[in-house]
């Protein structure tokens, strides 16, 4: 299978190939790309005979030279692989030789306001065909015989293109480094710098002075004896080659210099906490640290330097057949982990929340408000303690709070937002930013907030602080616990009353958690009101299992034949239990054992058997309460005897992708007679077979496709998987451990 991070090069190839300098760079450049045949001669050129000549003899290229004007004659395109401050004499050569119009120049410099600046002295201007690069690879070994031919694979190189860079001298060097196996980008000079002044530069400058500072001190010796292999990791990049970063340093100073400075002002605030004592202060620090470097790791374990899972088509293969029972917990409920920490971090005092749901959504908010300088241990097995600033004990972010694809975080952070004094930009990720948020925006500002957002409403959110708000009011056109919770928030600071008045029943997991924070929420009927004037103070939070997850089980026990399960623990909030409602009209066999009271929130075990499911009329006063459940409703409908029929549910179209119409297309493929309508749609129940389907980077969508596989004939393929993880992390074990024959496709991870 060919790896989709390396296309196929085409066999047309290009001329002459010279790669100037024949260092560990420029030589595993040259063995990447000679067995492609993207260029039909790759010549190497090195002022060091010895380097040319184990160049040819191990194969790197197929000629090389000492002679940099007879190398570059008949070149298509030159790469300049030299230290950083050695490209302006080279340029210089350059100019003064008559290079075809079409050769490219490009180099592998990691500052390039230098190169950029070296090559407009040499020129007199920049060319057109000039297109500096950076290869983001290294190793510590050096020279041609450290050549690697998988140096750059999976790696970024950064393409940092002038205004007058020609379009073909772009596209040629993307077409060479992406042979390389490379994952390829485009920025700006100026931002290339600074960023890699912060993430490369200044890590290196600290383990060379690092060393040097222990090694010169005669009773520091004995220091090296007794080092851990932290230690040993945190130098290890002082190994690297001492003129290359001589070169890079005076080369980018300013950039570097510049967060020499930021990073010199918190290490003597560091300082002054430990000599203070100051607990609180070095527990955030450590804390933000800590979460900081595990989502680097996260990074870094799907492809190095970016390109992560969530970029790529992950297939789950679901299998037909198998039984479903048991006895599981599913993860914590997703929407009483994110109000945990929202209310967490603006109470006054320590909040301890059991049972938190650790997927990448929930992690978002607490990586907001951590931003915001709040101190947050965990989470560890479902633990965090969030030490509170109060209603008005945010600080303003380092930059743009990016929330990922979690539309809860986004909506209900943004009624928060609107009543600081700072300003926020919240943004997230592909899907997200295509998701409408104009239900907030809107009545956030007739409550005075300033809000502004990118087309037709869409993220990121700018909002702007310091504009009072005004207690409003509003009668919700749509039924969404979001936009109630939004406005709720946002009426903790708004001066008077805010009411919300809701057209059908939806979550009440605000209102419960706030008045358990002790701040005084009335509802009357389908008004809930709030006023500004009280303060959160801090509890302690059990957070049950997610009825959400629970509902795929239940799904899946009820239509596989000779099933029974135990789901664990489950919330069965009135407002969310509109899922066993729809299943029990439909014929489920399911009852709640043990029902109790765990922190405001009614819980129970769940006991799910096999059933004959017949189709019904969805009432319309349940659509609300099973909004979220709907996708995998729509499987159990497909397994039905008899048609079922959808209507007032317009929300599914403006979820994490347009629910309604993904799944009938699915459930088309996989051989289901279905109807949409504009807010519904009609399932006449049946046999389903396989096929390939597409669940659009929407966890339910694919999460429901995998129940179907319990009763399809044939395999069922779910493209775009990835976001499973985001709400559901241990999905396929659960499967696997109740029968279910779901797991990631192998063939695509290959």
């Amino acid at each position: 299978m060919v790896d989709k991070a390396m296309p196929t090069v085409k066999t047309t190839t290009l001329g002459r190939l010279v790669i100037v300098g024949m260092g560990l760079i420029g030589s595993s450049l040259a063995k990447a790309i000679r067995p492609t045949r993207l260029y039909a001669e790759v010549v190497g050129v090195d002022t060091v005979l010895d380097s040319c000549q184990q160049a040819v003899a191990m194969g790197v290229v197929d000629s090389a030279s000492q002679d940099l004007p007879a190398a570059v004659l008949h070149a298509d395109t030159i790469v300049l692989a030299v230290p950083v401050l050695a490209t302006e004499k080279i340029l210089q050569q350059l100019a003064q030789l008559k290079l075809a119009d079409s050769c490219v120049i490009t180099d592998v410099g990691s500052v390039k306001g230098v190169f950029v600046a070296a090559a407009q002295r040499a020129f007199g201007y920049l060319p057109h065909n000039l297109v500096p690069a950076h290869p983001i690879a290294g190793s510590e070994r050096s020279g041609v015989t450290a050549a690697d031919a998988t140096l750059f694979k999976h790696h970024k190189v950064i393409l940092t293109p002038h205004a007058h860079t020609a379009e073909l001298a772009l596209t040629r060097v993307r077409q060479l480094w992406s042979a390389t196996g490379a994952d390829v980008e485009c920025m700006d000079v100026q931002s290339h710098d600074r960023v890699l002044a912060a993430t490369s530069h200044l890590p290196h400058l600290l383990a060379f002075g690092l060393v040097d500072s222990l090694a010169k001190r005669s009773e520091n010796l004995e220091i090296f004896r007794y080092a851990a292999g932290g230690f040993r990791d945190f130098t290890r990049i002082a190994a690297s080659d001492p003129v290359m970063w001589h070169d890079i340093f005076l080369s980018n100073k300013d950039a570097v210099l510049h967060q020499l400075d930021e990073l010199n002002a918190d290490l003597v605030v560091l300082r002054q906490a430990i000599a203070e004592g100051d607990s609180h202060y070095l527990l955030g620090v450590f804390t933000r640290a800590r979460a900081a470097r595990e989502h680097f790791n996260t990074i870094l374990a799907q492809r190095a330097y970016i390109q992560t899972m969530l970029d790529n088509d992950l297939v789950f293969l679901a299998n037909p057949g198998g039984n479903v029972n048991g006895c599981i917990r599913v993860p914590g409920d997703k929407s009483i982990s994110h109000r945990a920490i929202m209310l967490g971090s603006l109470a006054e005092g320590t909040t301890e929340v059991e049972g938190f749901l650790e997927g990448e959504d929930a992690l978002a908010t607490i990586q907001a408000f951590r931003d915001m300088g709040v101190v947050i241990e965990g989470p560890h097995e479902g633990r965090v303690v969030i030490y509170g600033v109060g209603l008005h004990g945010l600080q303003a972010p380092p930059g743009p709070i990016y929330v990922g694809n979690s539309g809860t975080t986004m909506r209900l952070l943004s009624g928060i937002l609107a009543g600081q004094a700072f300003d926020t930009i919240l943004t997230g990720d592909a899907s997200l930013t295509k998701r409408p948020m104009n239900r907030i925006a809107k009545p956030l500002r007739e409550m005075g907030a300033m809000i502004e957002t990118a087309a037709e409403g869409r993220p990121p959110l700018t909002i702007r602080g310091g504009h009072p708000l005004t207690g409003i009011h509003y009668d919700m056109p749509m039924a969404s616990a979001q936009v109630k919770s939004c406005l709720l928030l946002a009426g903790m600071y708004a001066k008077g009353t805010t009411s919300v008045t809701e057209p059908a029943p939806t979550r009440d997991h605000s209102e419960r958690m706030l008045q358990g924070f002790g701040y005084p929420v009335e509802v009357h009927g389908a008004k809930t009101k709030i006023e500004s004037g009280h303060k959160l103070t801090a509890t302690h939070i059990e957070v049950p299992a997610d009825i959400s997850s629970a509902a795929f089980f239940m799904v899946a026990a009820s239509i596989a034949e000779n099933s029974e399960l135990v789901l664990e623990h489950v919330g069965i909030n009135p407002t969310r239990t509109g899922v066993i409602d729809i299943l029990k009209l439909m014929g489920a066999d399911i009852s709640l054992e043990r029902i109790r009271e765990v922190g405001g929130e009614r819980v129970a075990d769940i006991r799910v058997r096999s059933a004959s499911l017949k189709g019904i009329e969805v009432p319309e006063e349940l659509v609300p309460l099973a909004i979220d459940e709907f996708p995998v409703l729509f499987i159990a409908a497909a397994c039905a005897q008899g048609r079922t029929v959808l209507r007032g549910a317009e929300e599914l179209r403006v979820k994490e992708c347009d629910r309604i119409q993904v799944m009938a297309e699915g459930l088309t493929t996989l051989g289901v007679q279905v109807e949409t309508l504009a807010d519904g749609i009609i399932i006449d129940g049946g046999p389903m077979g396989g096929g390939e389907v597409w669940a659009h980077g929407d966890h339910r969508i694919a999460m429901s496709f995998s129940v179907a596989s319990l009763r399809a004939t044939q395999p069922i393929y779910i493209h775009d998987s990835q976001h499973v993880a985001t709400s559901f992390p241990n999905f396929l074990t659960l499967c696997a451990q109740v029968g279910m024959h779901v797991s990631v496709n192998a063939e695509t991870q290959a």
